[in-house]
């Protein structure tokens, strides 16, 4: 697999504060896949911690089944706030992030991080409170003295994790309940919509809260 390491255009900074506004209600990932068709949602990979919720743009690294190797070096890239997204093709025979990844993502500023593939040292990671997404653990490390490489093969190249394609720059907004993966060209859009999303629910509750039968609630909103 060629080396390749792109420069990653980043989303508007009022949009990021938008999104992240949103990670004070409940289920944003929910909120936001809601709010428009095109948004991709993953499930299947595992928070550390539940309570983490994050939204920033994905700094991308894809890595083949037969060269999984170091992650470390695609920090020099990264700018805070990133979300860095590793995409192993779901590879869970060797850990591809660990505690001292963690540690030195805190260092830099980093979101978090999106594994589709294994991780090791989650009790560390939990200590640190370093928001990470899995798809498994094993104790084996990355083997970067077999293959005799330290950097990441494909830095801010589209990948695919979970079937749901993410370019550089793309939104990512994470809770318990999966990842949305906002195409950075309609992220405007998807932020206006989550925004009619949660005035819905909003209302939903009060009517709720005020004895309306499911009856009149499907009446009125169409669907809940």
């Amino acid at each position: 697999m060629e080396t390749i390491r792109n420069a990653m255009q980043r989303p508007d900074s009022a949009l990021l504060d938008g999104f992240r506004e949103v990670l004070k209600e409940y289920s944003p990932s929910c909120l936001v896949t809601d709010a428009r068709r095109r948004v991709g949602a993953i499930g299947g990979l595992l928070p550390v911690l539940p309570q983490h919720k994050i939204a920033g743009p994905a700094l991308t690294v894809n890595l083949s089944i037969d060269d999984l190797v170091d992650c470390m070096p695609v920090l020099a890239l990264a700018e805070p706030g990133d979300v860095i997204v590793v995409a192993c093709h779901g590879t869970t025979t060797t850990a591809m992030w660990g505690g001292l990844m963690s540690t030195l993502s805190i260092k830099a500023g980093i979101a978090a991080g999106i594994v589709d593939g294994a991780v090791r040292d989650v009790d560390e990671i939990r200590d640190l409170g370093f928001p990470l997404w899995y798809r498994s653990t094993v104790p084996r490390p990355s083997p970067t003295a077999v293959h005799d490489r330290v950097e990441p093969v494909q830095v801010n190249v589209p990948v695919v994790v979970g079937g749901q394609v993410i370019n550089p720059g793309d939104i990512v907004v994470a809770d318990e309940n999966g990842i949305a993966v906002v195409p950075a060209a309609i992220a405007g859009d998807v932020l206006e919509g989550t925004h009619r999303q949660m005035d819905k629910e909003r209302l939903v509750r009060e009517k709720i809260d005020s004895g309306a039968s499911v009856q009149e609630l499907l009446v009125e909103f169409g669907h809940l």
